[in-house]
């Protein structure tokens, strides 16, 4: 403050002599604005002894000097008021903070998923904080990876991430290979057998004679089948042998020439492999000994599997387990089954035993499906084809008992143990493994729906009768099924579609895209409608993105990135807000990306409608708004694995690992030829030559499609250049001229009927 408090004692007496208060103020106003205010000075007592004569800083502006002190001496003196004390600064020393009251503010959503044990949405709670432990069932490799596959490890790698990504868990993944299977076990001994007879190159004669008796035992096995969809699968390969058999036999009765004969029979081989195979298998199995054949398959099939799945962008698995690898900790896990008093032993297998396991009063049998409990057929199915005989049967105390451990057969893989040699139950492998690795009880366990009953109920009773406790997993988690154009899918009914094959018509994304556009516990339709709409999901969030580059790349200098906001970028924050808080809520509700996609579209098109009324008025769009709009619907798509790490706006361009440094380094170029062509455009038009115009528009609609590249010409406005997929653009082009030439069509027509061609 200039002047001391000797300079302003006397000045402020004489307006402390005042009566009238209104006066006395003025008068302090008058002679405050005499003084320069100096922030952070040091009082004087006189300053405080006139400033705690006012109750109040004065409301009328013009005292606003008075008013501007009154607060910085009531700041610099504030303290706590005590009870009953006056206001103002005459209680400067009292003065307090008025209480504080939080917001009142919403519940926040919690993360409920469909639990299979109670068949409802039950809210996310992992045991141990944050941490997750996931044990998924793997494959049994035997053959080709379908689209059933697919449907669960994708629905699978998505509810992972999103876990992991968006909820932020620590999820530890843990997933098995099945590589000890009737059905490996099978199939390897028929592909053996099948080779072995393929190379002694039977004459015509005895192949003939070798399929008609593969016949009588194939329609005694189709006599014996009443599942409807199986019996006409059977049907037809015995009608397909038998359309191959009838040539060669024509060919022999004819006395053909060896060639042509040698030729039918060779279609006849191919045709009836897999009828041979089995009735191979069945008269010659046994003797099978070469005990290599039932681990060079499955080390194939698992490796085929992996390249699948890389394919498909699904992330592996933080620790996959092999039964081959966890004989001995298999063979521990039986036995204390057993010595829990819940297995036991009979004629080299060991069984469960679900009477007395249902019996205790700490256990229930049948969580998942309990109204299967009984099914013969099911259980049959669980316990193998190789394991369903009269004579294993009959070891049985109940029908409803399933192997731990099977006694190995002659043709069969075998491990020593206390009850002589055999090898693992299907059921048990899991249980075995899974308790290895995760423990007494796991947060989640995730498989197909088919896997119910009775594998997954069979698994859950043998580990809560080995760890003796009521909770080995918390959380069961079953993906639906995948149907074929509406059809049941089945490797068995020989009515599936590989993975390789399908990606020969779609890519990884729009594959998984279609899986996003269903809900992952319920029946998934593979067909030519439900990638259609995947297809046009993936181009209109496509041409968003590239919409946005486009204006990123407009030059701007560094303050001009920030705009001033209207009404319009207003309203469309709020609804990008409202957005987010729908797809929050949609995603804790068990994770329904469905609807994720639905509000994701609604976001792109009202973004659309922003961009178009920008245009239409010749005004650049908020930059900055549309970028944090298109970063969001990136982020989500990479959590849901839909976009390569690799892009940081938008789908990547040029595979995945090629995406940014190709359009960093491509599109100078592009926007330098893109402004050069509309250059020489303008020449052209004012100078009327439309040779140019022709060869710029050969351009735009042969030539650069081509090389993945879209211009798009806008009147009045630069040209839009766009990175596109090269053989969408092609697709695009095709379907240009296809409707062209209807139009050309339609109007001929018109004219030969001497009809008048009406334009609007």
């Amino acid at each position: 403050m200039a002047g001391s408090s000797g300079e302003q004692a006397p000045a402020y007496t004489s307006i402390l002599g005042i009566s009238d208060e209104a006066a006395r103020v003025r008068a302090l106003n008058e002679h405050l604005s005499t003084r320069s205010y100096v922030h952070g000075y040091s009082l004087s007592q006189a300053d405080v002894d006139v400033f705690r004569q006012l109750s109040a800083p004065p409301t009328d502006v013009q005292l606003f000097h008075v008013a501007r002190w009154f607060r910085h001496i009531e700041a610099v003196l504030g303290g706590v008021r005590g009870v009953g004390e006056p206001h103002g600064l005459q209680a400067s020393k009292g003065r307090r903070q008025p209480q504080w009251s939080p917001p009142t503010g919403s519940e926040p959503c919690k993360l409920r998923l469909y639990n299979s044990l109670t068949r409802n949405k039950d809210v996310f709670i992992p045991q141990n904080g944050n941490r997750v432990t996931w044990y998924c069932c793997g494959p049994t490799v035997y053959d080709a990876s379908h689209m059933g596959h697919a449907r669960s490890y994708i629905s699978f790698d998505i509810l992972r991430r999103v876990l992991r990504d968006y909820f932020k868990f620590d999820v530890f993944y843990c997933m098995n290979i099945t590589d000890i299977d009737d059905k490996i076990i099978k199939r390897a001994r028929q592909n053996c057998l099948f080779e072995r007879y393929r190379e002694r190159r039977p004459p015509a004669a005895q192949l003939l004679e070798d399929v008609h008796t593969a016949l009588k035992s194939f329609s005694v096995k189709l006599d014996e089948t009443t599942d409807p969809d199986k019996k006409q699968m059977l049907e037809r390969v015995q009608l397909a042998v038998q359309l191959a058999a009838a040539p060669l036999e024509e060919a022999m009765r004819s006395n053909l020439a060896a060639e042509d004969i040698a030729r039918r029979a060779q279609v006849l081989l191919e045709e009836a492999k897999d009828l041979l195979s089995d009735w191979l298998d069945c008269t010659l199995g046994s003797e099978v000994t070469d005990n290599s054949i039932f681990s060079k398959l499955p080390k194939f099939w698992e490796g085929e599997f992996h390249k699948d799945m890389e394919a498909l962008n699904v992330l592996p698995p933080d620790v996959l387990t092999r039964v081959s690898e966890y004989v001995p900790e298999i063979v521990n896990f039986v036995q204390k089954i057993v010595d829990n008093g819940y297995g036991y032993a009979s004629n080299g297998s060991v069984y469960f035993d679900t009477a007395k396991f249902a019996s205790s009063e700490r256990h229930s049998y049948g969580k998942l499906v309990p109204e299967a409990v009984g099914d013969q057929k099911a259980l049959q199915e669980g316990e193998g084809d190789l394991s369903i005989s009269a004579d294993r049967l009959s070891e049985k105390r109940s029908p409803s008992d399933f192997a731990l451990w099977k006694a190995s057969k002659p043709g069969e893989p075998s491990w020593p143990c206390p009850w002589g040699k055999g090898r693992p139950g299907w059921h048990i492998e899991c249980s075995a493994m899974a308790g290895t690795l995760l423990g007494a009880s796991m947060d989640i366990h995730g498989g197909g729906f088919d896997l119910r009953f009775p594998h997954h109920d069979n698994e859950l009773a043998q580990s809560e009768a080995y760890f003796e406790n009521d909770c080995w997993v918390r959380y069961f988690l079953h993906t639906g099924h995948l149907t074929i154009a509406g059809c049941k899918m089945s490797k068995s009914l020989k009515n599936f579609i590989t993975i390789k094959d399908a990606l020969k018509q779609h890519s990884a994304r729009q594959l998984r895209l279609a899986f996003l556009m269903h809900s992952w516990k319920d029946t998934l339709d593979y067909s030519s409608n439900t990638m259609e709409s995947a297809l046009q999901f993936e181009k209109f969030m496509n041409e968003f993105f590239l919409n946005v580059k486009d204006i990123l790349r407009a030059p701007v200098d560094i303050t001009g990135q920030f705009e001033k906001w209207e009404e319009e970028e207003a309203e469309l924050n709020e609804s990008f807000y409202s957005k987010k808080a729908a797809v929050h809520a949609a995603l804790c509700d068990n994770v329904d990306t469905r609807t994720v996609l639905e509000e994701m579209r609604a976001l792109v098109s009202q973004c659309n409608l922003y961009m178009a009324a920008r245009k239409a008025a010749r005004r650049r769009p908020n930059r900055a708004l549309l970028e944090t709009v298109a970063l969001y619907l990136t982020h989500m798509l990479k959590i849901f694995g839909a976009i390569e790490e690799e892009s940081s706006l938008g789908f990547p361009v040029g595979g995945p690992g090629t995406s940014l440094n190709l359009e960093s380094t491509v599109m100078p170029y592009l926007q330098v030829l893109s402004e050069f062509r509309e250059g020489v455009r303008k020449i052209a038009r004012e100078k009327k030559v439309p040779e140019v115009l022709q060869l710029s528009d050969a351009l735009r609609d042969d030539i650069l499609p081509e090389l993945g590249v879209r211009l798009e010409d806008h009147e009045g406005l630069p040209t839009v250049v766009k990175l596109v997929d090269r053989e969408m653009l092609l697709k695009e082009r095709e379907e240009k001229k296809r409707v062209s030439k209807t139009g050309v069509t339609w109007a001929r027509g018109l004219l030969k009927m001497g009809k008048p061609l009406a334009f609007t």
